[in-house]
C-alpha cells in the first residue's frame, strides 16, 4: 500500500469518527489489532448497540465506489474479527451487535466531499 492510501485511509478514518461523535456514539476502539487483523471503528450507539465499522475513503471514482470494496472475504474476516475482540472483552458478551461500512468520499484535491453510512450493511 502506497504512503497516500494509507494517508487517504487514515483521514477517512478520521473523518468518520468525527460522524460518529456528532451522531451520538461513542467510541470505544480506533484500528483494534490483534493476531487476526484489525477492526477500523468500535463504538456504540445512542440505543447501546455495539457497532464493528469499516471504513472504505476514496478520493475519485475510478476504482468504484467504496463500499463496493468490501467482499464476501472481508466480511468473513469482519466478522472472526468481531467474534474475537467479543471473546477478550466478557462485558460484551450478551449485548447486540451489527456491522456498519461508513464509505468516506474526497475530491481530486483532498477535500471532504460525502460520509455514506450504511447500518446494519452484512
Amino acid at each position: 500500500m502506497t504512503f497516500q492510501r494509507k494517508a487517504l485511509g487514515k483521514r477517512g478514518e478520521g473523518e468518520a469518527c468525527k460522524y460518529l461523535q456528532k451522531m451520538g456514539y461513542r467510541l470505544l476502539e480506533r484500528n483494534y489489532r490483534c493476531k487476526l487483523g484489525e477492526l477500523d471503528i468500535v463504538a456504540k450507539d445512542s440505543p447501546g448497540i455495539l457497532v464493528f465499522i469499516e471504513v472504505r475513503s476514496r478520493s475519485g471514482k475510478n476504482f468504484g465506489l467504496p463500499e463496493e470494496s468490501i467482499n464476501y472475504t472481508k466480511k468473513n474476516k469482519l466478522r472472526t474479527l468481531a467474534n474475537y475482540f467479543l471473546m477478550t472483552r466478557p462485558e460484551f458478551t450478551r449485548v447486540p451487535c451489527r456491522f456498519d461500512i461508513m464509505a468516506v468520499y474526497f475530491n481530486k484535491e483532498g477535500q471532504l466531499e460525502k460520509i455514506n453510512h450504511i447500518k446494519n450493511a452484512f
